[in-house]
């Protein structure tokens, strides 16, 4: 068979047959076996085992496809996922941090590089990494695909599959920023970051993104009255095009904990802290928001269907609360901190929308993994971790560090947020049985 025609024969990816596929061929291929088999009563027992030895061997061919699912990869698995932020001097090595990952059951990892280190260390572990362009290479992408498409082919494409990298994060809060020159440039280089996937034909298998922090927003009190900045709508609205285009989320940072601390006075720390509290009203959508995590992703929603664009999902790129502060930052705190996202992972175990999208599972990395000692900035910037710098727990709210901690024990232990039914993996072995079994008894 001349190999150019092999694919117009045998037109299926052998790498990208889900097992929904190949268990329908071993139906299908059942059914035709059946067909042509010619009556029990007009053949003889060798004709018959030879029908039965051709279905097993069909059987076995479509065991013989690899369990990976559809060809779009998901690049988020479950509803929680992490900041691996290393801006610090005493935090462990990426060897030690994939043990903690793992141990942690936290599958989706977001890093803000591509730093090889990492990559390497991400190898063979089985989480799915989010990596970034930076903000210092979106004016040479910008102006030349090319540049682009050597970044991928120097920072992606050599630890693919082995390193399960979903998504390139372009940027990180471009817009609503203070530096003019970068809204300007910002969606160039996500198109040419794109393009570049798919001249390398990688585009099916990982996302296109970028971050955007609350400074995009007006009026984002109640929820439904807010809008995108009109000085930031003329870049942000390509962007969104483009991204309804490719199947691409709109991705926010949400942090109640910097609306508190703007305004404690006026905001019920319990309504920020996913506490009791009589919550909020909006009069327009009559809907009831009982924590201001909802209220903050439901304004986006609300600023994305004023755009026309009322289709696209809204991911949380960021949100954490800080465990530690200056004098003036008064909800930082270790027990709020704790509160906040304890009762974030329990809320993103439920699987559920929110009052405006009920039907959109939220899902959200939490910042951050640990404490960076040299972050700048306001004390709090350096306290946002989980987990302390020798691995042990900042505090409890369910996970396993590598080291024995002091910290208070959590009330619940909530289960893997990221398990999958454990009947998967052993779907193919489960058709090709019954597959036999059906052969024997022809």
């Amino acid at each position: 068979m001349p190999p150019h025609k092999a694919s117009t024969i045998f037109p299926l990816s052998l790498h990208r047959v889900s097992s929904a596929t190949a268990s329908a061929l071993a139906v299908l291929i059942g059914i035709a076996v059946s067909l042509v088999r010619p009556p029990p009563l007009l053949v003889k027992k060798k004709r018959m085992r030879d029908f039965r030895l051709l279905y097993f061997f069909c059987c076995l061919l479509c065991f013989c496809f690899p369990h990976h699912g559809p060809v779009k990869v998901q690049a988020f698995t479950g509803t929680f996922g992490i900041n691996y932020g290393r801006i610090a001097d005493n935090i462990p090595p990426p060897e030690s941090v994939v043990t903690l990952l793992k141990a942690a059951k936290i599958k989706n990892v977001r890093i803000y590089d591509a730093d090889h280190n990492v990559l390497n260390a991400f190898k063979g572990s089985g989480l799915d990494l989010v990596v970034a362009v930076s903000n210092d290479h979106l004016k040479d992408m910008s102006v030349n695909e090319d540049n682009a498409l050597s970044w991928v082919k120097e920072n992606v494409q050599p630890f693919l599959p082995d390193t399960r990298i979903r998504e390139i994060v372009v940027g990180n809060e471009v817009l609503g920023g203070s530096d003019q020159e970068l809204p300007e440039i910002l969606f160039g280089a996500i198109k040419s970051v794109y393009n570049a996937l798919k001249r390398l034909q990688l585009a099916d298998d990982i996302m296109v993104s970028t971050p955007h922090s609350q400074a995009v927003f007006v009026n984002s009190f109640p929820p439904s009255s807010c809008t995108f900045k009109e000085d930031v709508l003329v870049y942000m609205k390509p962007i969104l095009d483009f991204f309804s285009k490719i199947g691409s989320p709109f991705y926010v940072n949400v942090y109640p904990f910097l609306a508190y601390n703007y305004d404690p006075e006026n905001i019920d720390i319990n309504y920020a802290l996913f506490e009791s509290n009589p919550g909020i009203y909006d009069a327009k959508t009559n809907l009831h928001y009982d924590n201001m995590f909802d209220a903050q992703i439901d304004a986006a929603y609300a600023a994305l269907e004023a755009a026309g664009f009322d289709k696209m999902e809204v991911r949380v790129s960021e949100t954490g609360w800080a465990s530690s502060g200056d004098e003036n930052e008064v909800g930082a705190t270790i027990h709020n901190a704790r509160t906040y996202n304890y009762n974030l992972r329990k809320r993103l175990f439920k699987k559920k929308g929110t009052p405006l999208r009920p039907k959109i599972v939220v899902k959200a990395y939490l910042f951050a993994l640990f404490n960076e000692n040299q972050k700048p900035g306001a004390s709090s910037e350096k306290h946002y971790g989980l987990f302390k710098a020798d691995g042990s727990i900042a505090y409890d709210i369910g996970f396993t560090g590598l080291k024995p901690s002091c910290a208070s024990p959590s009330l619940l232990s909530l289960k893997d947020i990221h398990t999958q039914s454990w009947l998967a993996p052993y779907s193919m072995i489960i058709t090709c049985f019954i597959a036999v079994i059906m052969a024997l008894t022809f």
